[in-house]
């Protein structure tokens, strides 16, 4: 039986892998890189690439892949760091620049997936991933994060729409404010 020291490092490692996840998901994945990757996969170019992709030896591909991989982490680690020492500028900058080849790597981990799983060890470790974000997914506290956010969207959701509609009072209040400052400044 657990602790009650071992059940709350558990229950914060989980918030802590929770709270990553949907920082990742919602925010860097869907705001940022979905866009990202679905404006690279449409790129005439990349369609070429992905036709001399399908010949290419399964080997090459993962030490591709490898490479890119590492260089994208390499970049988060980096800053990371960046942040840490109080260089929080360039830190964005950096992790913001690491977004692109992110997406360009997704794009070929989704493109060659079948060639990358003829590896073994590289399939047992994707296989694991999933299995420990599926975890995080299914957790009591990922849902309830989840159903808050959605909370908080519908919130949003319903504000934008009391306030700033074409045919808000509240838009038609500032607007009829704004006109009239700018009468009295030009007096």
């Amino acid at each position: 039986m657990l602790s009650a020291i071992q059940h709350k490092l558990i229950l914060l490692l989980q918030l802590l892998l929770v709270v990553t996840y949907i920082i990742f998901e919602e925010l860097i994945w869907e705001g940022i890189a979905k866009p990202i990757y679905e404006a690279i996969h449409a790129l005439k170019i990349l369609q070429r690439i992905e036709v001399k992709l399908e010949h290419l030896n399964p080997s090459m591909i993962l030490v591709i892949f490898i490479l890119l991989f590492a260089i994208v982490e390499a970049f988060g680690i980096y800053a990371g760091m960046l942040f840490v020492s109080g260089q929080m500028l360039l830190g964005l900058v950096l992790y913001i620049s690491k977004i692109p080849i992110a997406a360009f790597t997704f794009w070929l981990f989704r493109i060659t997936e079948d060639k990358l799983m003829q590896f073994g060890w590289f399939k047992w470790v994707y296989e694991w991933i999933m299995k420990v974000i599926d975890w995080i997914k299914s957790s009591e506290m990922h849902q309830k994060t989840m159903a808050y956010l959605l909370q908080i969207k519908m919130r949003i959701k319903a504000f934008k729409e009391k306030y700033f509609s074409g045919k808000s009072l509240f838009i038609e209040k500032i607007k009829q404010l704004y006109k009239t400052l700018k009468a009295l400044l030009r007096k």
